[in-house]
């Protein structure tokens, strides 16, 4: 097949005479574009449900990094009053707490 232009729009005027190509041509840009479950919802779709299971591996480890953190609060008296002066600034009586803030710093 050579450059010449002439022969590149005789080939287009060749392809769209015939009714076969027409139809396929057709058939594709429905799917792509018109039917309700084309090709870009399909593919935008895909993305959101990625993104989603990316979402749940990270919740379902904070939920399980919780779970143990629960069970050594409840099994360990030291780690209760460790977490409970520090998430909760609770002190024992006659005990005498300094926040020092981190921006100050």
């Amino acid at each position: 097949m050579s450059l010449d232009p002439q022969n590149g729009w005789k080939w287009i005027v060749v392809r769209l005479k015939n009714k076969f190509f027409i139809t396929g041509l057709i058939f594709v840009l429905w799917m792509l574009i018109f039917d309700n479950s084309n090709w870009i919802s399909m593919i935008s779709t895909r993305r959101k449900i990625n993104k989603m299971e990316e979402e749940k591996e990270y919740y379902q480890n904070k939920i399980n990094d919780d779970k143990r953190k629960i069970k050594e609060l409840r099994t360990n008296n030291e780690n209760l009053e460790k977490f409970a002066r520090e998430q909760y600034l609770m002190k024992k009586p006659n005990e005498e707490i300094f926040i020092i803030d981190e921006n100050d710093l």
